[in-house]
């Protein structure tokens, strides 16, 4: 018979796998008072590109304690685009994205959170940073993270030094896991309407949201810690 310590471990374990930054206990609600879902969105999202309207998902990074539920990690958030403007010379970028439910295997929740301008930054383990995205220089399109070089950009180096010669091998690169602390997109703040729909606002870039960061929603704007 397995002891009852023992099995607890185990259901938890199973429950609950590595996550953000190796966290594995849920994720309860922060002092500050405001609920804070890390999410990966499952698809890219340009302010005023993508119309408003548009149905989007976003993957659980952590499993985070609900009012006594624990939503587990990769539950799949489920929502909509509310807001998107495009930069121009009357006015800034805007970006609105609400969810409305977490759905995973076993469950389901109803939910109104946001998109805010939080996010985790990439790192390299041993704590080099990646240099993605906050200390890029701005461009015309911008991905909430920092802009990613562009694949035939002269400043493009998928590996230190370039690329490697005919018959070089490829040198080693850094493995990258995700930062264990939040930061604020760069030029970007967080707008509440009238209405009380949490919007993305940039005077400087047009804002867009990729597949490969982890953002973090909330019902409300998060306070720093």
């Amino acid at each position: 018979m397995i002891p009852r310590g023992l099995l607890m471990n185990l259901v938890l374990g199973s429950l609950f796998p590595a996550g953000l930054a190796g966290q594995q206990n849920p994720a309860s609600t922060p002092p500050n008072g405001v609920q804070e879902f890390p999410v990966v969105l499952q698809q890219s999202i340009t302010a005023g590109k993508t119309p408003v309207g548009t149905k989007v998902q976003a993957k659980l990074s952590i499993a985070t304690l609900v009012k006594g539920t624990v939503v587990p990690r990769n539950a799949i958030l489920s929502g909509e685009v509310v807001e998107s403007t495009a930069k121009n010379h009357s006015g800034p970028s805007r970006i609105g994205i609400r969810m409305d439910s977490a759905n995973w295997k076993n469950g389901s929740m109803p939910m109104k959170v946001y998109m805010t301008p939080w996010y985790y930054p990439s790192v390299a383990e041993g704590g080099q940073n990646l240099q993605y995205g906050p200390t890029q220089p701005p461009s015309t399109t911008w991905n909430g993270a920092g802009a990613y070089p562009d694949a035939n950009s002269p400043a493009y180096k998928p590996f230190p030094g370039g690329e490697p010669a005919k018959g070089q091998a490829v040198p080693d690169t850094p493995n990258s896991i995700t930062s264990q602390h939040r930061v604020l997109m760069k030029n970007v703040e967080s707008e509440h309407r009238s209405d009380g729909v949490l919007v993305l606002v940039s005077k400087h870039v047009n804002i867009k949201l990729d597949r490969f960061t982890t953002y973090v929603i909330a019902a409300s704007d998060l306070n720093a810690k």
